[in-house]
């Protein structure tokens, strides 16, 4: 029972570094970068309405892939995009065309009516991946604020200085076991 609970301890340990390290990573990528980082061609953004409820909700993580060039979409595909100096993710529901260009209607799923005017090819930052993790944008909102950047580099140091200090105290207390036992 003991090896069981020592093997589910490191895996929690490994897990949760992992975890940590990923979390820096984007927080520094994208402050190093002024925007999104990017891994292969694709980008995590955070949820911030219900307008696509309930294929994500407020708070969540989505991954979207970056568009390449003369990349087309097609009715049904969800896309993020540039309005108004922000970032919209919505369904895209016709696709028209105008001198010779592709032109799409989008409307979030929450909503109940579609979004004023087209969104032009130019203003598409990615297309949604399918991949979506649950309240996740809430931790990463956080972490990229001031006071959550620096907890960041913080808490990592004093994980180390405490698991330093608990290996020392096991050392010490294991000298002390040992000197016991030779002293009798």
């Amino acid at each position: 029972m003991k090896q069981l609970f020592r093997v589910i301890q490191k895996a929690g340990s490994i897990i949760g570094i992992v975890l940590l390290c990923m979390l820096v990573f984007i927080v520094l990528s994208s402050k190093a970068s002024g925007g999104e980082p990017t891994i292969f061609g694709y980008q995590v953004k955070t949820v911030l309405s219900g307008s696509m409820e309930p294929v994500f909700y407020t708070g969540s993580i989505i991954v979207t892939e970056l568009p390449s060039k003369h990349q087309a979409y097609q009715k049904g595909d969800i896309i993020t995009f540039q309005s108004d100096g922000r970032l919209i993710t919505h369904r895209i529901i016709g696709v028209h065309e105008a001198n010779g260009k592709k032109l799409y209607k989008t409307k979030g799923d929450h909503n109940n009516a579609p979004d004023n005017g087209y969104v032009q090819p130019d203003n598409i930052v990615g297309k949604y991946t399918g991949i979506t993790i649950p309240k996740a944008g809430y931790i990463v909102s956080y972490a990229t604020s001031k006071i959550g950047s620096a907890l960041l580099l913080f808490i990592p140091g004093l994980l180390l200085v405490l698991s330093s200090a608990f290996s020392i105290f096991r050392a010490v207390k294991e000298l002390e076991k040992n000197n016991v036992h030779s002293v009798g």
